[in-house]
């Protein structure tokens, strides 16, 4: 049954939705935010007109991590049209916390020409408990999703050993037992 014109949802509703969305929303063209809603504005602790015209990586830890992450997702839009992770991010004070970020391209053989993400602070059940190199939060990324160090290594072009070795630092840091309760910590099982 095809709606009745009154039905429809508006030009104005969709804005308002797009504004009021209980996650942080925004568009960006070439990885710059052409408009995001106020819960992404607060999650990381600026103005809504603060954020327009600025590029996403004021949002990461690191230029590196905001590379190597866009490296990623370019790779996954360009093959599906969305890409989506769990990932530490940074607020505006420096504060770090865990987000879950998704997007989707407007045009797959162009993934960062126009774009949406949604972003969502997950902190509450999966807080940042140690002050992490970019490379350990990289990594952390993964071994948070069960990735061995092989799988890894071959996703950051490093080797093995390199991943045991920053493992092994975190455990340390962590103050882990093994690497089975680091994972528990890094997840906020612990």
């Amino acid at each position: 049954m095809t709606p009745s014109p009154d039905q429809l949802l508006s030009q104005d509703d969709l804005a308002l939705a797009f504004d009021l969305a209980p996650v942080g929303l925004c568009v960006s063209r070439e990885r710059v935010i052409q408009r995001c809603n106020e819960a992404l504005a607060s999650m990381f602790g600026f103005g809504v007109a603060e954020l327009a015209g600025q590029s996403l990586a004021c949002l990461y830890p690191s230029s590196r991590e905001f590379e190597n992450i866009g490296a990623r997702g370019w790779a996954a839009m360009r093959e599906t049209g969305g890409y989506s992770d769990e990932r530490i991010m940074r607020h505006r004070s420096g504060r770090l916390f865990w987000c879950h970020v998704a997007g989707r391209s407007l045009d797959r053989n162009d993934p960062f020409a126009c774009a949406v993400w949604m972003f969502e602070d997950i902190s509450a059940k999966r807080p940042v408990q140690a002050d992490l190199t970019a490379r350990e939060r990289e990594i952390v990324q993964f071994l948070a999703t069960g990735e061995t160090s092989k799988q890894i290594a071959r996703r950051l072009d490093i080797s093995p050993r390199t991943v045991e070795a920053h493992r092994a630092r975190m455990i340390k840091k962590l103050g882990a037992n093994s690497a089975g309760e680091l994972i528990s910590r890094l997840v906020g099982v612990i």
